[in-house]
Parts: structure tokens; C-alpha cells; sequence
């Protein structure tokens, strides 16, 4: 159960509610308390955990920076004291659609909130200027583009705000999972105005993120509140299964009513409507993800706040926005990318407090995909070096630096953008190029590697031999956290698991556990790989197998296993030692029969699907017609516009590949836009019309 504060006593006078006229404003004096705009304004009873320290924090005029998890109330530690501070709070956030969600939520509370961004209109636009000008805005929204713009600078010269809040500011960290160019430039951007806090928050930032963050904004002397990321009620557990049995797993377990709503995240779009399709025969399910026409995705998202559904499958699409309490299960049918991403998607269960159960299922397959995308998104660095010795102080086209270079075309994009980000090279918003500052190589090496071990670190959690909770919460630094194992989660109680199995060892490898444990009576303590070596090569394991008797031995507490690391060449080499518990030394025999081993999940029969050696192409004319060639002209001439608007390279609105897939599909609504590889929902919401109009 729900285990919150008590309700608090009948309000007093003074805590009756307070006028929601937006007009009238009765708090822009600034003469309210928290406590009397958190009940009279809000509707809450009681601050939820470490939101009043937070507020009371910038109320007295303190920079701070706020790390919370998704559903711990972020929000209200800028927009308690942005009211009590009288109104006129900027809040820079770098998502349209969250912007738009948060603008709508204050106006229904009688605040006066508006917002600037690419998706307004001029008239719009020029109203929420005006607005803000004359003070009559309590919050105003911008996206951090603005912030580059002369009329804005102007703007806020006029009407300085009273409290700046930076929302999503992970974004601001080259180590973020998520950075975004546009943000790290807001600490210049934005002009420090003498006295005013500055509240910069996030869900997702570990300790070198937060150390960025402030750097980076220049706000060395800001208060640190990283909070709440012990999530009790969760049991979580991580689960080794090949791509094939996932989808029988998931049936197993959402099979059970008390299982049920489940939120599941597929990593493919096809997979999310298979899926779905397969679960329909259990309960109310539906697919989710960005390229289902939006009357589609909003009736499910409806359908599901409502219990009308019972499962959706859906892509790292959905979710934002999304507060559904009573969610009893997430899963993740692929490993995600970060340990920040896998965190915010299992805190959409059990927010209503109840126990609930996040399961991952996983493999080393899953690690390749990701290899993948990473050497797509992050060429080697003697690629971006190749193409940086051709650039020069003399601006050269696209066209003439790929027949330079002879890159493929997307792997050149790919290296422009990365020396773009890490100024290697200056790129006009036609893609003329010019050679940049020499130090890019440090930060792109850095920022490369570090999207690498970001891979590893969300390998090692899965493959890890401790408390799952524990590891999240010293992952982001949480150093108020009591340390202690959940005893929920597959490592603490292993028996209490939906979806592992166990089976007594074989002779060969109880003769790798004697040797296992004689070996470790002999040291100390062994790396995992001294210990392999000396136990299981001589018996001729493999090492994987190897691991799985280690495991056994950690989960019967005679084997304590703990991470290690030293750095060589500048990085740090992550390994893992092992050494025997306590009570394993003063027991000097053991039964190795007696210990139980994870059993491997096997691959479902006849699902692999036999592929011919040689397959019949489907040719596709790629010679465009000349009145495809016009409109492609077309298009180019309007991302050329655009790019030069929001000053940025051309390649950033849109690819050149898209461009061709739109003139080719020749979209006719929305929905069918959304089927063009490459734009998804915010592309769409920021360009669909004008892209539309330009078809008809």
C-alpha cells in the first residue's frame, strides 16, 4: 500500500485557497508563503520527499541543482518559488511537447504561463513576447535556441525574470544520454542576472553529468540535491534470454492478472505491433510508437490512462507525460542503451506505491546492435581527422569535400556533425565548411568513449552479482541513500523470481566449483579471469559457463563479488574481483551438489528462419523524374531557409535522404508523413504543415 504522509489537519484561515485569477494574480507581490501557494494553488496537502528543502533552498536566493527521478515532483521546485518570488520565471526546456504539456497544466491552475518555440506562429509568438514584456506572464517557456536570438536578449533585458529554471538539463553534459548542442551553449547565452536563482534539474545525471552540468553554467557554488532513487516498491529483475523466447516470457508473466496494466518497451516498431498482436489474446493490448498516425497514439495513450487497456507495447516513444499510477509491470523485450534511459522507463511502475515488477530481458546480441549504432553516430577518429585535414580557412561545399575525401555520404554527414558539435569545423546552413579550433580530438575522443562505457555500464548492471537497486542508486550518487540491499530484486531474493529457473550442476562442474572456491582459499582475492583460468580452463569450460557457477556461489554467500578498475592510456579499464565470504572460510568444506545454477533459457524451435545464399533484389529506380527533381529542389531551398532561421547546418533539419524518401512518397496528412524514415512525432510537429503544403 501507499505508505504517504497522513493527511494534514483542516486548513487554517490563512490556508484558504488562494484566487486562481490569472489576470488579478493576487501572488505577483510576492507575499505569499510555499505553504500557502502549495495548498491553494496546487491542491497539495503535503510537499512529496525533499521538494521543500529544494524550495526553500532557492527561495533564499540559492543556485541549486536538482536530481530526481521521474514522478518525484521536479516541477513544483522551480514553479512553488517561482510563484512565491512574484511570477516572471523563464524556463528553458528542450522539448516542444513537454513544454506544451506543463504550459497547459499551470494554465489550468489560473497561472499565467506561455511559451516560444519553432511550432508557434508569428501572432502567437509576438502575444507571449508582449505578455512577458509587460510582466503579465508568470512563467515563460522557451526552447534554448531562443536564447541565441538578439530580440530575446533584448526581450530580457526589458523584463529581467525573477527565477530561471532549466529544465532536462542533463542535455547541457557532452556525458549526458541525451546532449543536445543547443543547451551546452546556454550558460553563455543566458545573461546572469545579479540575484536571481537559477534552478537547473534533471531525472537522469550521474556524478560527472552533475559536475558538467555545473561547470558549465557557471554555478560553482550551487546547492546539490540528488534524491529519492531508491525506489522501494520495485523488485527488479534482469533475465539472459535469447531474441527468440522473449515474446513467450512476456505472455508467462503478463498471463497473470496482478501482472496487469503492463507497460512493455520493444526496441523496433515492427516488433511493438507483433507483439501487441500476440498479447491481444490475453488482455486489451496495443502497439505505440511514431510512426502510428497520431489519432492512433493518442487514443491508446486515452485508452490506457483510462484501464480501457490493459498492455501496450511500445517504443522509447512513449512515455513522456505519461502518469499512470497503477502500472504493476514493465518490461524491456532488448537491452536499453544507458542505465539514465533504463531508469526512467522502470519508474513508470508503481508510482500509486503498491509493489510492483520491472524485468529485463537481455543478451550479448543485444550489446552488437548497439556497437552498431555507435560506430554510425561516432565515425573512428582518424575519419573526422581525414576530413578535418581537408578543411581549410577557405569554405568548401558538401559536394567537393565528399569527392575530396571520397566518404560515404551519411559517414561524411556523421563526421561534419560531430566536428560541428566539438568545434572542429565552423558549418554554414548551406554546408559549406571551414576548419575549426584543433582541440576537438580531446572532447570527441572523450565524448566517443564515454557513449561506449555507457554501453558497458548497462551490461554490467544487467550481468551484475548485486542488489539492482543498490547499483542504481550509487550510479547516480545518491550518497544520503542508507546503502542497504532491497531484498526485492533477483539478486536478494532469487527464489521470489517470475522468469528464472534453476538446476542442480553436473559432476564436471561441481569440479569447478571445488576448484573455484580451494583457489580462492589459497588468495585472498581473484580477478574473475585469474580465477577462470586457474578453475575452469583446465576442465575445458567455456567462460560464459564459467561465470554462471560464480553466480551460483556469490548467490549462496560464499563468493562476495565487487568491481574494480585502473586506468591505462588515459581510460579506465573496468574488471570485477572475487573473493570468499566470512562464512565460507570457516567452512572449509562445502556440497557442490547442493548449489543451484541459473538455468539458460533456450532459443524457441523454429523461429530462425533459413535464408537463401542469393535473394532477389526488388530494383527501385533511383533516378528521380524532373518534377521530382523540382520538388526536391524545392525542399532543399525551404531547409536551407530554415537552417539559416535557427542558424545551424542544413543537415540538422533534415537529412538528404529523407528529403528524397519525402518526394518519392509524396505525403498527403500527417499520418502518411509520419511513415517517412526519418520523421518522427517532433520533426512532424515542428515542420508537418509547412512540408504538407509544399505536396499539395
Amino acid at each position: 500500500m501507499n505508505n504517504g504522509p497522513p493527511p494534514l489537519p483542516p486548513f487554517p484561515d490563512e490556508f484558504e485557497p488562494v484566487s486562481r485569477d490569472p489576470v488579478s494574480r493576487p501572488w505577483k507581490d510576492g507575499s505569499h508563503s510555499l505553504s500557502i501557494l502549495l495548498h491553494g494553488i496546487f491542491g497539495h496537502l503535503y510537499f512529496r520527499p525533499h521538494q521543500e528543502e529544494v524550495c526553500q533552498a532557492v527561495m533564499a536566493g540559492d543556485d541549486a541543482l536538482v536530481v530526481m527521478p521521474t514522478g518525484a515532483g521536479k516541477s513544483l521546485c522551480y514553479q512553488l518559488p517561482g510563484l512565491a518570488h512574484g511570477g516572471s520565471a523563464l524556463v528553458i526546456s528542450p522539448l516542444i511537447a513537454l513544454m506544451e504539456d506543463q504550459v497547459a497544466a499551470l494554465q489550468r491552475l489560473g497561472i499565467a504561463a506561455d511559451r516560444l518555440h519553432s511550432g508557434r506562429d508569428r501572432e502567437s509568438s509576438f502575444q507571449a513576447a508582449h505578455a512577458w514584456r509587460k510582466g503579465d506572464l508568470d512563467f515563460l517557456f522557451i526552447a534554448p535556441e531562443r536564447l541565441g536570438l538578439t530580440s530575446f536578449q533584448d526581450l530580457i533585458q526589458e523584463h529581467p525574470p525573477r527565477l530561471v529554471a532549466i529544465d532536462e538539463a542533463h542535455c547541457i553534459s557532452h556525458w549526458g544520454h541525451d546532449f543536445r548542442p543547443d543547451y551546452r551553449l546556454v550558460g553563455e547565452r543566458l545573461p546572469r542576472i545579479q540575484g536571481v536563482p537559477l534552478v537547473a534539474l534533471t531525472a537522469t545525471a550521474t556524478p560527472r553529468v552533475q559536475n558538467d552540468i555545473i561547470e558549465k553554467l557557471g554555478i560553482n557554488d550551487a546547492r546539490r540535491f540528488i534524491r529519492g532513487f531508491r525506489r522501494t516498491n520495485l523488485a527488479v529483475e534482469c533475465v539472459e534470454a535469447p531474441p527468440s523466447a522473449r515474446a513467450e516470457m512476456v505472455k508467462k508473466v503478463v498471463t497473470n492478472p496482478a501482472a496487469r496494466p503492463a507497460l512493455i518497451y520493444a526496441p523496433t516498431r515492427k516488433e511493438t505491433e507483433s507483439l501487441a498482436a500476440e498479447l491481444a489474446d490475453i488482455a486489451p493490448s496495443a502497439a505505440y510508437h511514431a510512426g502510428l498516425p497520431s489519432s492512433t497514439r493518442d487514443r491508446v495513450q486515452a485508452e490506457f490512462l483510462a484501464g480501457k487497456l490493459e498492455i501496450v507495447v511500445a517504443t522509447i516513444a512513449f512515455g513522456m507525460g505519461i502518469d499512470k499510477a497503477d502500472i504493476r509491470t514493465v518490461f524491456h523485450t532488448a537491452l536499453p542503451g544507458t542505465i539514465e534511459a533504463y531508469y526512467q522507463e522502470i519508474g513508470r511502475a508503481g508510482r500509486d506505491g503498491d509493489n510492483s515488477r520491472v524485468i529485463l530481458l537481455w543478451s550479448w546480441a543485444d550489446r552488437r546492435t548497439h556497437e552498431y549504432f555507435h560506430t554510425r553516430d561516432y565515425p573512428e577518429p582518424s575519419v573526422l581527422e581525414r576530413v578535418f585535414e581537408v578543411l581549410s580557412s577557405n569554405p568548401i561545399s558538401k559536394d567537393d569535400l565528399q569527392k575530396k575525401v571520397d566518404l560515404d555520404p551519411e559517414i561524411l554527414v556523421a563526421a561534419l556533425n560531430q566536428l560541428w558539435i566539438h568545434q572542429g569545423a565552423q558549418v554554414d546552413p548551406e554546408v559549406n565548411a571551414l576548419r575549426g579550433a584543433d582541440e576537438w580530438r580531446k572532447t570527441y575522443r572523450a565524448q566517443r568513449d564515454h557513449r561506449l562505457a555507457q554501453l558497458e555500464e548497462i551490461c554490467r548492471y544487467a550481468g551484475g552479482r548485486s542488489c539492482r537497486i543498490t547499483a542504481i542508486v550509487e550510479h547516480f550518487g545518491d550518497r544520503l541513500d542508507s546503502g542497504v540491499d532491497c531484498n526485492l530484486c533477483d539478486h536478494c531474493v532469487p527464489k521470489d523470481c517470475l522468469l528464472r529457473s534453476y538446476r542442480p550442476p553436473t559432476v564436471d562442474e561441481c569440479r569447478v566449483l571445488i576448484a573455484t572456491v580451494d583457489a580462492l582459499h589459497k588468495h585472498s582475492n581473484r580477478t574473475r579471469l585469474q580465477l577462470f583460468k586457474q578453475a575452469a580452463e583446465p576442465e575445458e569450460m567455456v567462460r560464459k559457463d564459467f561465470e554462471r557457477l560464480l553466480d551460483a556461489l556469490a548467490r549462496e554467500n560464499l563468493v562476495e563479488v565487487w568491481s574494480d578498475s585502473f586506468t591505462k592510456d588515459g581510460r579506465e579499464i573496468h574488471f570485477q574481483r572475487a573473493a570468499l565470504t566470512p562464512e565460507a572460510r570457516r567452512q572449509r568444506a562445502f556440497d557442490p551438489s547442493m548449489i543451484e545454477l541459473t538455468a539458460e533459457v533456450a532459443s524457441k524451435a523454429g523461429t530462425r528462419k533459413k535464408r537463401k545464399a542469393a535473394k532477389k533484389a526488388i530494383l527501385v529506380s533511383t533516378v528521380l523524374s524532373s518534377d521530382e527533381e523540382t520538388l526536391l529542389k524545392t525542399l532543399r531551398t525551404w531547409r536551407l531557409s530554415e537552417a539559416r532561421r535557427r542558424r545551424i547546418p542544413a543537415f540538422r533539419i533534415l537529412g538528404d535522404r529523407t528529403l528524397e524518401a519525402l518526394v518519392r512518397a509524396r505525403p498527403s496528412d500527417n499520418d502518411e508523413l509520419l511513415d517517412i524514415p526519418g520523421i518522427g512525432p517532433t520533426i512532424a510537429r515542428k515542420y508537418g504543415k509547412k512540408l504538407l503544403e509544399m505536396f499539395r
